[in-house]
């Protein structure tokens, strides 16, 4: 995603959003095993919530998932 800087002088300039990724561990107690991914901090907000089995149940549905 892109976007402006904008000074106090209202000067644009160019500037990048990045995706603030973070490699994170998580314990799925079906498998009895641990997974490591690569989500952003938003989407560790949505696994703590939904929980991380109904997470990559839904995310094998869509297609996000790599074997």
């Amino acid at each position: 995603m892109t976007g402006n800087n904008v000074s106090h002088a209202v000067n644009k300039t160019k500037r990048k959003f990045n995706v603030n990724l973070v490699k994170k561990r998580f314990y799925i107690p079906e498998e009895d095993r641990w997974v490591t991914l690569r989500v952003s901090t938003s989407a560790i907000r949505t696994i703590n919530k939904n929980g991380i089995s109904a997470t990559l149940k839904k995310a094998q549905e869509k297609g996000l998932l790599k074997k």
